[in-house]
C-alpha cells in the first residue's frame, strides 16, 4: 500500500470526486452533460464518451490536489489510458489525486427495507489487478437502506465489512458506502442504528485494519464526529446523495470533519457544448464550493 497516499487520504484537506458512474446511470450522466443517445450506437461508444467527458474533467487546470483529494473511478475507467497512462497513474502522478475503484456490481433486490450488493463475482481477480497492475489505492462499493429495519441494517453492515476486509487483504481500502436513502421515512433512527452497528464490527477488526466511509449526510448533524475518531478509519466521507450542489454543500458545512464524495452534485454544470475556457471555470467553481463545505 502506498504510505504517502494513505497519508493524504487520512490528514490532507478536500474532498472525494466521484466519477464512477456504470453501466446503468452511464446514459443520465451523459443526458445531463449534454449527450443524448444518438451520440453513440453501442456500449462500447458510450463508454468511449463517457471516458471522454471524465479525461475533460481530469484534464482541466481547476482539478488538481489543492482541492480533491481523490477521485472513484469504475473498472472501464481504471483500464483506460489519458495521454498514454492508465486513468489512476495519470491521476496521482500527473495530479496528486488518490485513485478509487468502484468494486460493486449494482444492487440486489429490495429485502427488509434495504438492498444489498449484488454478488460480485471475480472479485479477488479483480482487487488483484487493481492493486497490482493498475496502482489503485481503495475500493468503493454501495448499498441503500430504505426505512428502519434492524434486520436489513444489519444485513447491509455485515456485507460491507466482510467485502471490506477481502479488500484489505488484497491491499487496499475500502470505502464502505450504506447509504441511508435521503427519502427514509425514519432516516435519523435508522442512521443511529447504523453507527451501533458499524461500531460493533469495528471493534472486531483486527488492530491494522483500515477503512473509510461513504455516508449521508446525517440528520443529526456531527452524528459521526466520534467515528472519526476511531483508530481504524482512515476518513468518514459524505455522498451527494440526490441533494442539489447547494444543498448537499449547505448540509456538509454543519457536519465538521466530513468531506464530500459528491458525483451528480459535482458535475451538474459540466456540457459537453462549453468552451474549455467555460468548463475549466464551471470545475473550478464547483470545488471551491465543495471544497469550502468540505473543510467548515
Amino acid at each position: 500500500m502506498n504510505q504517502q497516499q494513505l497519508e493524504r487520504m487520512h490528514s490532507d484537506l478536500g474532498f472525494i470526486a466521484a466519477l464512477d458512474q456504470s453501466g446503468g446511470s452511464t446514459p443520465k450522466a451523459l443526458r445531463a452533460y449534454g449527450l443524448d443517445e444518438t451520440a453513440y450506437a453501442n456500449d462500447e461508444e458510450m463508454f468511449d464518451c463517457v471516458h471522454q467527458m471524465r479525461t475533460r474533467i481530469i484534464k482541466t487546470p481547476s482539478f488538481n490536489k489543492d482541492g480533491i483529494l481523490a477521485a472513484i473511478l469504475f473498472e472501464n475507467t481504471m483500464d483506460r489510458m489519458i495521454d498514454g497512462k492508465y486513468t489512476a497513474d495519470y491521476l496521482w502522478q500527473e495530479k496528486g489525486i488518490v485513485p478509487i475503484l468502484k468494486i460493486d456490481k449494482g444492487l440486489a433486490e429490495e429485502k427488509n427495507h434495504v438492498k444489498l450488493m449484488k454478488p460480485i463475482p471475480n472479485l479477488a481477480e479483480t482487487l488483484k489487478h487493481a492493486v497490482e497492475d493498475r496502482n489503485i489505492f481503495g475500493t468503493k462499493e454501495r448499498s441503500v437502506i430504505y426505512d428502519y429495519d434492524e434486520q436489513g441494517i444489519r444485513d447491509v453492515i455485515a456485507q460491507q465489512f466482510d467485502i471490506a476486509l477481502q479488500v484489505w487483504n488484497a491491499g487496499a481500502v475500502a470505502i464502505i458506502e450504506p447509504e441511508v436513502d435521503i427519502h427514509n421515512p425514519h432516516k435519523a433512527e435508522s442512521e443511529a442504528f447504523m453507527l451501533e452497528v458499524i461500531n460493533e464490527h469495528l471493534a472486531k477488526l483486527d488492530s491494522d485494519v483500515k477503512v473509510m466511509f461513504k455516508l449521508t449526510i446525517p440528520t443529526v448533524n456531527n452524528l459521526y464526529a466520534d467515528l472519526m475518531k476511531d483508530p481504524h478509519v482512515v476518513r468518514v466521507v459524505a455522498l451527494s446523495g440526490g441533494y442539489s450542489q447547494d444543498e448537499a454543500c449547505q448540509l456538509l458545512s454543519l457536519n465538521h470533519g466530513m468531506i464530500a464524495s459528491f458525483s451528480r452534485a459535482f458535475a451538474q454544470d459540466l456540457r459537453y457544448q462549453q468552451t474549455d475556457e467555460e468548463f475549466d471555470a464551471t470545475v473550478k467553481a464547483a470545488i471551491a464550493k465543495i471544497y469550502a463545505a468540505s473543510i467548515a
